[in-house]
């Protein structure tokens, strides 16, 4: 992968290669697949090309002349003209060197120029300025990591609105007892208040994706709970592997229980407390599944009040999960 840069982008678009070769090779129908011009396929982007949808995407960011905005994965531009419309900057992160020209090509002797900066590299990597709010038509294989990196980030961003499939999008957004709730539903709502927007068909598209495609808005609590993540998805990586057992099932599973008392006897050696040889951490974790009430629960129905309780609990008998 290319190394993020934060130097401005500015190279001259380079043409592509000549269509009558891409057709020799892959016959007259590819371009009803493949991306005409860029190989957007190479990276999972799929390029917004309904004017009407990424009006409404940028209109639901509420932006202010003052905000400055992170995009990820800026494609070829077609929402970015759209932001700087309003906002006062605007920093696209992109994987392509070819989608970068041309949407430098786009901007390129409009007052926007001087309100745009193109990172070219893998937003994971990449060394983020400060920001307002993120808007982005998610390359699919990074929905994951770029919603716990805007999450992470500090200082927070007021509102993320964000394009990603549609499965992915309904788990972002699914609660406690319906069939979507999951890990990752519960590690982001600690988090933020997560609302479904809209839903954005294949058509939109070019090249069209293979699924549906839904935008959500991700605005992080500010201040964000003092809890440490790695201690909630721990505990949850154990009540969601079987997310419809019981919660005393999952914590029996294999490996389980050794790994809790070797966390609590390093949690004791850092905390000065005295390590008792003795004890039995089967029966010290069935005693806090039995007096809160969680033993015959399962995950697929606890909320994130639920499994915040059940964290605490665990801290006060010294059991942790990181």
């Amino acid at each position: 992968m290319p190394k993020a840069t934060t130097d401005r982008f500015s190279r001259a678009h380079q043409p592509s290669a000549k269509a009558s070769s891409s057709k020799s090779k892959e016959g007259g129908d590819s371009s009803a697949i493949r991306n005409p011009i860029f190989n957007t396929e190479r990276f999972g982007q799929h390029i917004l090309k309904n004017p009407q949808t990424a009006q409404t995407i940028v209109e639901k960011a509420n932006l202010r002349p003052t905000d400055k905005v992170l995009e990820v994965g800026p494609g070829t531009g077609n929402l970015t003209v759209r932001i700087l419309e309003t906002a006062k900057h605007v920093t696209a992160v992109e994987m392509d060197p070819r989608m970068a020209a041309e949407l430098t090509k786009r901007v390129q002797g409009k007052p926007e120029q001087r309100k745009l900066e193109i990172i070219i590299g893998d937003f994971v990597k990449a060394d983020l300025p400060y920001f307002d709010v993120c808007i982005s038509n998610t390359p699919y294989q990074i929905s994951s990591p770029l919603v716990f990196r805007l999450l992470s980030h500090r200082p927070l961003p007021r509102v993320c609105i964000l394009m990603f499939q549609r499965e992915f999008a309904l788990r972002l957004t699914a609660k406690a007892g319906s069939e979507l709730w999951s890990r990752l539903s519960a590690n982001v709502q600690l988090y933020a208040k997560v609302d479904h927007i809209m839903n954005v068909g294949k058509a939109n598209f070019r090249p069209p994706p293979k699924v549906e495609s839904s935008v959500v808005r991700i605005a992080p609590l500010d201040p964000p709970p003092p809890v440490r993540f790695e201690e909630f998805d721990g505990m949850n990586r154990i009540l969601f592997s079987r997310r419809n057992k019981t919660v005393h099932g999952n914590f029996l599973a294999k490996g389980v229980i050794p790994m809790l008392e070797k966390n609590w006897r390093t949690w004791c050696s850092e905390s000065n407390q005295m390590v008792d040889d003795s004890v039995d951490m089967k029966a010290k974790v069935e005693k806090v599944l039995e007096e809160t009430g969680n033993a015959e629960n399962r995950a697929a129905k606890m909320d994130v009040d639920d499994l915040l309780k059940l964290l605490a609990a665990f801290h006060d008998v010294g059991i942790h999960f990181a």
